[in-house]
């Protein structure tokens, strides 16, 4: 009888800020003028439910509208952009973060100084579907007017009070620290939604989920403060993480790596993974999961079962 020796599995991607490689997107091409992608995670990775991707439109750049049969959080990493959806046209700055449904038109404009932003996209797109896009209008898109010509109506900036942005949000770095969630900082927060959750030096702040209209994914920013730890654990999701300011020692599948600004992670199902802060300065990451967390046993703690294990031995004969 033979033995099938287990097979070690690598659920995981690490990509270096450095590597980044933009190009317009093959459904973009005639349909979009100064935009670029940098597709990280998708079908060529270990992810089936995540796409995850990093964009830039330059200056009066624009994108032509079009809809995706899968759901899209966005979160400008800096400049500013106009996104009008069918809710109507929003001015986006660094910090601004929104969710945009299956199925509803959407479409982008550069402003000065051009726009950066992640892209994340659940269920996966597919390329046997051209990217699961597609365009309302037949025809080429065609550059939209300048700014402040042919306009209907003013762009609205993000304001998480006002119920006319009520897909949008904003966060700043001063809104993960303790010591600041005042009522004056609350004043300008939508909800409760938005409070912290801290622990073992980790402080975490919920951004888009299903309060905010997401249905099939999240994204919340993450804080380690020094000596900040998570222990190694899996989830019944897949995540992705963009390094945002600071450093983080990561280990995923037992490889270990020293991410910086700039660089992005990604584990599937089943990817055993750990984090912790090696530095004298707090780390930031911004974190999506697809599918959402069930209510119950979303993380699964290796500590947890190794403390089963040990009182079973302890009651055996």
């Amino acid at each position: 009888m033979s033995v099938v020796s287990p097979v070690s599995t690598s659920r995981h991607l690490v990509r270096r800020g450095g590597e980044a490689n933009f190009a317009v997107p093959p459904a973009f091409v005639d349909r979009s003028q100064g935009f670029r992608r940098w597709a990280v995670v998708g079908e060529d990775t270990p992810a089936v439910h995540t796409g995850f991707a990093l964009c830039t439109l330059d200056a009066g750049g624009w994108i032509g509208k079009h809809v995706h049969s899968y759901e899209e959080v966005v979160y400008l990493i800096d400049g500013e952009a106009e996104l009008t959806t069918s809710e109507g046209t929003f001015r986006l700055r660094a910090g601004d973060y929104g969710v945009i449904p299956v199925g509803v038109p959407h479409s982008w404009r550069g402003l000065p100084g051009g726009a950066r932003w992640a892209q994340m996209m659940a269920p996966q797109p597919r390329a046997r579907f051209a990217g699961d896009t597609y365009f309302p209008d037949d025809s080429p898109a065609k550059n939209p007017p300048p700014l402040g010509e042919g306009r209907v109506r003013a762009a609205i900036p993000i304001d998480v009070r006002d119920p006319r942005t009520r897909s949008f949000g904003h966060i700043e770095a001063s809104n993960m620290e303790v010591n600041r969630q005042t009522q004056d900082q609350l004043a300008v927060s939508a909800s409760m939604r938005t409070a912290l959750l801290v622990y073992s030096g980790i402080t975490v702040k919920m951004m888009a989920d299903g309060d905010l209209g997401a249905q099939l994914s999240t994204m919340f920013m993450v804080q380690y403060e020094p000596n900040g730890i998570a222990g190694p654990h899996d989830h019944p999701f897949e995540e992705t993480y963009l390094i945002v300011d600071g450093s983080v020692d990561a280990t995923f599948d037992g490889e270990r790596y020293r991410m910086e600004a700039g660089d992005i992670a990604f584990a599937g199902v089943g990817c055993v993974h750990s984090f912790s802060n090696p530095a004298s300065t707090p780390v930031r990451w911004l974190e999506t999961q697809a599918p959402q967390p069930p209510p119950r046993h979303s993380y699964r703690f290796a500590r947890d079962w190794d403390y089963l294990k040990s009182r079973i031995s302890q009651k055996a004969p």
